[in-house]
């Protein structure tokens, strides 16, 4: 078993963040969350990951978690048994249940802020056509997308939202500084970074970066993070300044 990350039977509390992810494919979680950032946070007590097997909370002998979807169409449906036995398997009543959907809020660094605040997250994780509308109406607290498209199942937009919210708690990144001054963090895509030499192949950094003067540094960030912005998100301006 891997650190910080347990099946959801062992109720185990680790940290002061709990994640539980409901899929029928765990094992798409294992490498993501053994890695980097997201199993320093769980060995070090900042989160506990637990994945929860859908198809453990089904009644035949195939352990189906779909059907088909009334009214005809093509695809099926998760139904909505299985989700509801699984999210109420760990659920307490401080716990956040997300829905990751296409048709849900697109996700933004704001939404991460919010959801790192929070004791308990839930990610409930759709495939095939989708989930019944009963999961969406009366077990969903959060209904989340992470873009314009359709992916085939859930857990990647999880993994997404999960690593945004994990590198912001206290204690996931050594330097804690790093997540204030990042793309979003002050509604800005970040300025440009530069390292070591000062000099590659003819293309310097620029002169004012070496020059030690801080007043200087942080204007030119903020000149430069704002044309950056102004060039490839104008939208975010615009919501600034709404």
């Amino acid at each position: 078993m891997m650190s910080g990350l347990s099946q959801a039977g062992e109720r185990r509390m680790a940290g002061p963040l709990l994640i539980d992810v409901i899929t029928i494919f765990p094992g798409m979680l294992n490498g993501f969350l053994e890695e980097s950032i997201l199993s320093r946070a769980a060995r070090k007590g900042v989160v506990t990951f637990r994945t929860v097997n859908l198809r453990d909370f089904t009644n035949d002998a195939h352990r189906s978690t779909d059907d088909r979807c009334y009214g005809g169409g093509p695809g099926m449906v998760m139904m909505p048994e299985p989700i509801f036995k699984a999210v109420e398997s760990v659920k307490t009543a401080g716990s956040r249940v997300i829905l990751m959907t296409p048709q849900g809020r697109p996700f933004c660094q704001g939404m991460a802020v919010d959801l790192s605040r929070e004791k308990h997250l839930i990610f409930v994780c759709g495939h095939y056509e989708g989930v019944d509308e009963r999961v969406r109406q009366y077990l969903a607290s959060d209904e989340i997308s992470i873009g314009d498209y359709v992916l085939t199942n859930g857990v990647l937009p999880a993994a997404v939202v999960i690593d945004a919210v994990v590198r912001l708690l206290d204690g996931a990144i050594e330097n804690s500084e790093a997540t204030r001054e990042e793309s979003f963090a002050s509604g800005l895509l970040e300025y440009p970074q530069y390292t070591r030499p000062a000099d590659f192949r003819g293309m310097k950094v620029p002169d004012v970066l070496v020059s030690g003067d801080h007043a200087k540094i942080a204007a030119w960030r903020k000149a430069q993070a704002e044309r950056r912005t102004r060039e490839r998100r104008p939208d975010l301006l615009n919501r600034a300044r709404g």
